[in-house]
């Protein structure tokens, strides 16, 4: 934290040629990592990141700069190396900053930053251990605990300061299988704003060693998947993957202030099947992809996207929302202070539905259970894309069959909308990280078990028969 004197001095500079709100992002963050690969601990690390950004806004034009120099030359020259990209008269003055309330949503028994590296040693080998039941079928194992802990303080030419601290750990369990068939992988990241205790009381980690190992072992004897359009049920959790990339990203307002996205200009209008109700909840306590607070200052939100297929939001920061006209609603986020903000997801979902997973298989005379999803590419602009499904089971007269692999979901996110005509009642979250133009950020994506009517699907299987 600077001083008031300073951050006043600072931000009157960056208003000296006509900008019309200037703000400083203080950031001091803790970052802790520990893994063991096959017994051996591989890595142990640790590392701070301490620097400020300055952001200077006249009308729809913006201008950032960033330094880890925080002392009063280094300040005071940045903010008037940015003010030299506008030529203007001072139209603004901040004169005295207050202190803003900021509620805290995360509460932590055990902070992880508090954990020794040699608790954590521990922990990740009890479950390496477990994993070695599986014997030379698994011929690789790594487990691994990230932890960080982000203070973070805003000040801005509104004469507000925001001070907010995050933590999150994650913890990621990896297997790899081995035969004369291949080599097949599993794995597992599971993560949150919270101390400790997530790890030991909310999630089960030993479970989780063994359904990693499980999956590789059985993706060995897994035959290459079918291609062709078909039916396909998409699996909880992990599998609202493709409605973050498909479509969450066409709902922020960076692209969509631009006309960029498919779905600009929408408000209103169906743009998803009335089974489909989506949203972005950044007050979850405890979510990994949850804020006190957005790297502009405002209050996170619960913001229903698409309620029963009709579009209702978009995700804005307050820049973008210059051009819509419109208020930023708490979506603006950022990697650290060398990324300007702009409006990103943070736990995003599509709500639960009214079917049952045994009624959408049984639905299915020929089609692809997609359990879990992997990673994928889209274009925003035009909504198209592609994805590597990690877990797949072929599905015959309405029953769960052989597993299969090598399959890609490939389409285009508007029109998946509107393909979705069944959703289940078993929501669930997974955790990721989300690259975009503001940097890599922790976003959970989530959905219950929902069926596409009809999807292209690729593989090498031949054709579907």
């Amino acid at each position: 934290m600077i001083s008031k004197t300073l951050a006043l001095d600072v931000l009157n500079a960056g208003l000296a040629t006509g900008a019309d709100f200037a703000e400083i992002f203080i950031e001091e963050k803790y970052n802790n990592g520990v893994s063991i690969d096959n017994d051996k601990i591989e890595n142990i690390s640790s590392g701070i990141i301490y620097g400020a950004g300055i952001r200077l806004l006249k009308d729809l034009r913006s201008v950032y700069g960033y330094t880890n120099d925080l002392s009063k030359t280094s300040l005071m020259n940045l903010a008037s190396t940015l003010a030299s990209s506008f030529k203007g008269e001072r139209i603004k003055t901040v004169t005295e900053l207050k202190k803003q309330r900021v509620h805290n949503i995360h509460k932590q028994a055990k902070p992880l930053h508090e954990m020794s590296k040699e608790d954590k040693i521990k922990f990740l080998t009890m479950i390496s251990d477990e994993m070695k039941t599986y014997g030379d079928k698994i011929v690789r194992r790594v487990v691994s605990l990230g932890d960080n802990l982000q203070k973070v303080t805003i000040i801005n030419s509104e004469g507000k300061i925001f001070q907010d601290t995050r933590e999150r750990g994650r913890i990621y369990i990896s297997a790899l299988a081995s035969d004369e068939n291949g080599i097949e992988n599993g794995g597992v990241g599971p993560g949150a704003s919270k101390g400790f205790e997530f790890f030991t009381e909310d999630i089960d980690v030993k479970a989780l060693a063994h359904e990693v190992c499980e999956l590789a072992i059985k993706k060995l004897s897994a035959k290459e998947c079918p291609s062709g359009k078909m039916p396909v049920v998409i699996g909880n959790g992990f599998g609202g993957v493709i409605f973050h990339e498909a479509c969450g990203h066409a709902l922020e307002a960076s692209s969509v202030s631009k006309n960029l996205s498919i779905f600009s200009n929408k408000l209103g209008h169906q743009i998803a099947s009335e089974v489909v109700t989506a949203i972005d909840d950044g007050t979850i306590p405890n979510g990994w992809g949850s804020n006190n607070i957005d790297d502009e200052g405002n209050k996170t939100n619960r913001t229903v996207l698409i309620e029963k297929g009709i579009l209702k939001n978009y995700l804005i920061d307050d820049f973008n929302g210059r051009r819509m006209g419109m208020k930023g609603n708490g979506a603006s986020r950022r990697q650290s202070y060398a990324f300007e903000p702009t409006s990103r997801m943070s736990n995003t979902y599509i709500a639960a539905g009214k079917s049952s997973v045994e009624d959408m298989i049984k639905s299915v005379k020929l089609g692809l259970y997609a359990k879990s999803l992997g990673g994928g590419s889209v274009n925003p602009t035009t909504g198209d894309f592609n994805f590597a499904v990690d877990e797949a089971y072929m599905i015959r007269d309405g029953k769960i069959a052989e597993m299969v692999k090598g399959a890609t979901l490939i389409g285009n996110g508007a029109d998946i909308l509107m393909k979705i005509d069944m959703v289940g009642k078993d929501v669930q979250r997974a955790q990721g990280m989300c690259g975009a133009a503001s940097g890599s950020i922790p976003v959970d994506v989530g959905q219950p078990t929902i069926r596409v009517s009809e999807i292209t699907v690729g593989g090498r299987g031949g054709a579907l028969k």
